[in-house]
C-alpha cells in the first residue's frame, strides 16, 4: 500500500522539486525548437532545410508536446503574413485586440485551422507521408495524451502539473508573445509595412521568435537576429546542425552593401534600394522620431506651446510602435500626419517619406523611371535645408547591389 501511495505521489523517479522543473524547462525548450526551426523557418518559409532524422524527430516531439497538425500550423502562419493586420489575419492584435490574442490565441488558431480555405490554399508542402496521414493528422489528441501518460509515470500527481505547463507553454508563448505582443510593443530595426516589433534583442526563451520585427521583414531568412547586439539561439543550433551535416542553410538576409564617393543613382542603386527598403526606412523612421524628440525640446521651452508638444508627444508614440513608417488605421495616420504637418521641418521629413516609399511601390513603371525618381528625391533632400535629411540621401546613393 505504502509502494502504491509512493508510486501516486512520486511516480517511479521520486524526483526532487529542481529535477522536475529541470525537466519541465527541457521539454518545453524542444517544443520550442521544434516550432521556429520545423514549422516556422523550415516548413512554412522554406529558409532551411533539416535532415529527415531530425525533421522527424520534430514533428514526432510536436504531436507528443503540443498535438498541432504541420499542415495546420504552416498555413495559418502563411495566412498571417498574406493578410497581416489586414480583413482575414488570422491573429492580429490590430484586427482582433491585443486582449484577445494574447489570451484567446488558442482559440483563433483552431478557428482558422477549420478552415478548408485556409488550409487548401496556404498548406501545400507539407509532409503527406502515411504516418501523417494514419496517426500524426488523424490522431492529433493521442500525442499529448501519451505525454500525459508519461509524466505521470514520472512524477506522479505532480506530472499533471508538468503536463499543464508543457500544453500551455506554445499557446502563450507563440499565440500570446510573438502574435500578441510582438504586433503591440517591443522596438523595431525595420520599417516593414506592420507593426511588427522585436520583443526582446535576445531570443533564447521562444528560440529567437523574440525577434519578430527582423522575420517580417525577411521572411524567408533563416536566421532572425540582424544587429549585433541581438542573439538568436535558434540560430545557433541551425549553425550546430550545418556543421555536422544536419541541417542546410537555403536562405538568409542580405546585408546591405555600400559603396563610398556615389555621386549619383543608377541601376544598382536602385536595385539595392528597393532590396533593403525596410532596412531604409527603418532609419528613416529613427530620423523622424528623433527629429520629433528635438521639436518637443523646443516647444517645452516656449511658453503657452503646452498643447502643441503634447499633440505632438501623442504623434511620436504612434511612430514608435510603427518605426515611423506607417500607422496601421488609415484614421490614426491622417491624425498623426496632421499633427506633423504643423511643424515646418516634420512635414518636409513626413511627405518625404511618403514620396521615397512611392519609388518602390511604382510596380509599373520603368527602371529607368525609378532611378530618375530616386536621383530626384535624393537631390531634392541635399537641397531641403535639413541637414539630417540630406545626410541621409548623401548615404542613400551609397547602396551597392
Amino acid at each position: 500500500m505504502d509502494s502504491v501511495l509512493s508510486f501516486l505521489l512520486h511516480g517511479v523517479t521520486h524526483a526532487s522539486w529542481w529535477q522536475i522543473v529541470l525537466y519541465t524547462l527541457v521539454t518545453t525548450h524542444i517544443t520550442i525548437v521544434g516550432v521556429t526551426l520545423f514549422l516556422h523557418r523550415s516548413q512554412a518559409h522554406r529558409g532551411l532545410d533539416l535532415h529527415p532524422v531530425v525533421s522527424h524527430f520534430l514533428r514526432f516531439w510536436l504531436w507528443l508536446g503540443t498535438g498541432m497538425v504541420t499542415k495546420e500550423w504552416v498555413a495559418i502562419h502563411r495566412k498571417h503574413h498574406a493578410r497581416c493586420e489586414r480583413e482575414g489575419d488570422p491573429h492580429s492584435p490590430m484586427v482582433y485586440g491585443i486582449n484577445r490574442v494574447m489570451f484567446s490565441g488558442a482559440e483563433l488558431y483552431r478557428l482558422e485551422a477549420a478552415n478548408a480555405e485556409t488550409m487548401a490554399k496556404f498548406g501545400h508542402g507539407t509532409p503527406d507521408d502515411w504516418i501523417e496521414r494514419k496517426l500524426y493528422s488523424r490522431y492529433s489528441v493521442l500525442g499529448i495524451s501519451i505525454m500525459l501518460v508519461i509524466d505521470l509515470l514520472l512524477f506522479g500527481v505532480l506530472g499533471l502539473t508538468v503536463w499543464a505547463v508543457q500544453m500551455a507553454w506554445i499557446p502563450f508563448w507563440a499565440a500570446g508573445v510573438v502574435n500578441g505582443i510582438g504586433h503591440f510593443w517591443g522596438y523595431r530595426n525595420y520599417g516593414s509595412p506592420d507593426t511588427s516589433t522585436n520583443v526582446f534583442p535576445i531570443g533564447i526563451i521562444i528560440g529567437g521568435e523574440e525577434l519578430h520585427n527582423n522575420h517580417h521583414a525577411h521572411a524567408t531568412s533563416a536566421r532572425f537576429s540582424s544587429k549585433w547586439y541581438e542573439f538568436d539561439i535558434g540560430w545557433m543550433y541551425i549553425r550546430m546542425m550545418s556543421a555536422v551535416g544536419l541541417a542546410k542553410v537555403r536562405r538568409v538576409a542580405p546585408r546591405p552593401q555600400m559603396v563610398d564617393h556615389k555621386p549619383v543613382v543608377d541601376l544598382q542603386t536602385l536595385q539595392a534600394v528597393i532590396t533593403h527598403r525596410y532596412e531604409i526606412m527603418g532609419r528613416y523612421g529613427d530620423m523622424l522620431r528623433q527629429a520629433c524628440r528635438d521639436e518637443i525640446a523646443r516647444l517645452k521651452a516656449v511658453p503657452g506651446d503646452a498643447a502643441q508638444w503634447r499633440s505632438l508627444r501623442k504623434a511620436r508614440r504612434q511612430l514608435n510602435r510603427t518605426g515611423g513608417e506607417v500607422v496601421l488605421s488609415a484614421n490614426q495616420g491622417a491624425e498623426v500626419d496632421q499633427i506633423l504637418s504643423q511643424h515646418g521641418a516634420l512635414s518636409v521629413l513626413v511627405q518625404m517619406r511618403n514620396e521615397l516609399a512611392r519609388i518602390w511601390e511604382s510596380s509599373s513603371a520603368s527602371s529607368e523611371k525609378l532611378m530618375h525618381d530616386l536621383q530626384d528625391w535624393c537631390q531634392r533632400a541635399q537641397q531641403s535645408g535639413n541637414e539630417r535629411l540630406a545626410e541621409f540621401a548623401l548615404r542613400l546613393r551609397q547602396y551597392a547591389a
